[in-house]
């Protein structure tokens, strides 16, 4: 009946979650719930104790070393990051004492492999994605009289994971998987002390989608190597509460992108583009500095407006005593003569300085003495002065020019 609500929870129009994740509560292809709800029927003459704890300290609590065959620890999952330091010591400890461990791992600890002498390879260490994973097919084999016949077919996420060394005077080679024609170790049993250690280089066999394709016997036949003895299930829940270490998954912010050339280039790259921009950015900017738009040069438009405002008024002699001083203003600072007399020497000076006849400077400064004296003028006496003016500054400027 459990077998057949996995299979719906499989196969319902939900989007199916691919991802490998071992989680014992997971109905998903790669999740372990499968095995952990039946491993009281495929171990049915033993006790299945399921941790809720870390295994250090269910040890710490509950273990009595002089107490025989106590039992065997399983674990299954990508990595057995709950295993510190201490825990792994606790872990060989307990083995020692004449106990035993299953162990599969997609990596396996420095510190397990160094205390039980073996190396591993795994060569999709670096493939992650669904898609990638899903092109990996393998082929198992167990070396047993009983199996030596069978072989066992995984048709996607099969990791090319193998053992490559090992110490031949304490291990025995129960399984192999082919890779690249050659069948090589995934699955050795380890004396360590009075007990011993079973390891195993792909979990995925024993996923939920494996259990319900067909090949839920290697999973069987695996197992049957273990004793007969209490199975201490780990499901990796939680972190020590005795041991001072940090999990292996937290001794390094980065350990998981140091693992994948693509992360770990992504974060170099990163790393030098940040002190690239605080060594450019560290000197100090200069401010800058400011658009200063040069003054206009407003004069013609303020002669227009009060000239437009003189016409509007209709104030002729405003302007015209105005255009006088302008006149003789111009004739002080440019040929340098008194403008206070403006008798018949100055007549003559005036127009041999600007270069004008004598008949028209006369009329010129005989013009500007009447309409001087005057109290109103015409818009005409107006117009007749500013031509004279005019005329007069002209013939100047023409004459120099020639």
């Amino acid at each position: 009946m459990l077998v057949l609500v996995v299979l719906f929870q499989l196969t319902s129009c939900k989007k199916t979650n691919w991802k490998e994740n071992f989680r014992e509560k997971e109905k998903s292809p790669f999740g372990t719930y499968i095995i952990y709800n039946e491993a009281k029927t495929l171990f049915e003459d033993e006790e299945i104790v399921y941790l809720k704890q870390n295994f250090y300290d269910y040890l710490y609590e509950n273990y009595d070393t002089t107490a025989p065959d106590f039992g065997t620890y399983v674990c299954i999952k990508n990595n057995a990051y709950r295993l510190t330091q201490d825990g792994v010591n606790e872990l060989l400890s307990f083995v020692n004492d004449g106990n035993n461990a299953f162990l599969s791992l997609n990596y396996f600890s420095n510190a397990l492999k160094e205390e039980l002498e073996i190396t591993t390879n795994n060569l999709d260490k670096n493939t992650n994605t669904i898609a990638d994973l899903k092109a990996l097919k393998g082929t198992f084999y167990l070396e047993n009289e009983r199996f030596k016949n069978t072989s066992y077919t995984f048709d996607r996420n099969s990791r090319r994971h193998y053992f490559v060394t090992y110490n031949k005077n304490k291990t025995i080679v129960l399984g192999n998987t082919k890779i690249d024609g050659e069948k090589v170790p995934n699955f050795l049993k380890i004396y360590h002390g009075k007990g011993a250690i079973y390891v195993h280089t792909n979990p995925i066999a024993f996923t939920n989608y494996y259990l319900l394709k067909d090949n839920e016997a290697y999973a069987e036949n695996v197992f049957s190597y273990l004793p007969n003895e209490t199975l201490f299930w780990d499901p990796q829940l939680k972190k020590s509460k005795y041991s001072n270490q940090e999990d292996e998954d937290t001794t390094s912010v980065f350990k998981y992108f140091l693992q994948h050339p693509t992360l770990r280039w992504f974060l170099l790259i990163s790393f030098t583009g940040v002190l690239l921009f605080m060594l450019f950015n560290a000197r100090r900017k200069q401010r800058a500095i400011p658009v200063i738009n040069p003054l206009k040069n407003t004069t013609v438009a303020f002669t227009q407006t009060i000239s437009s405002l003189y016409l509007k008024e209709q104030d002729h002699k405003n302007l015209v005593d105005k255009k006088i001083a302008y006149f003789l203003e111009k004739v002080r600072t440019k040929y340098l003569l008194n403008t206070n007399n403006l008798h018949k020497d100055f007549i003559l000076l005036l127009a041999a300085k600007s270069g004008n006849e004598i008949r028209n400077t006369k009329y010129l400064i005989n013009t500007i003495i009447t309409l001087s004296k005057k109290s109103e003028c015409s818009e005409e006496e107006l117009l007749v002065l500013h031509k004279m003016i005019e005329t007069f500054f002209n013939k100047q400027t023409n004459g120099n020019t020639k």
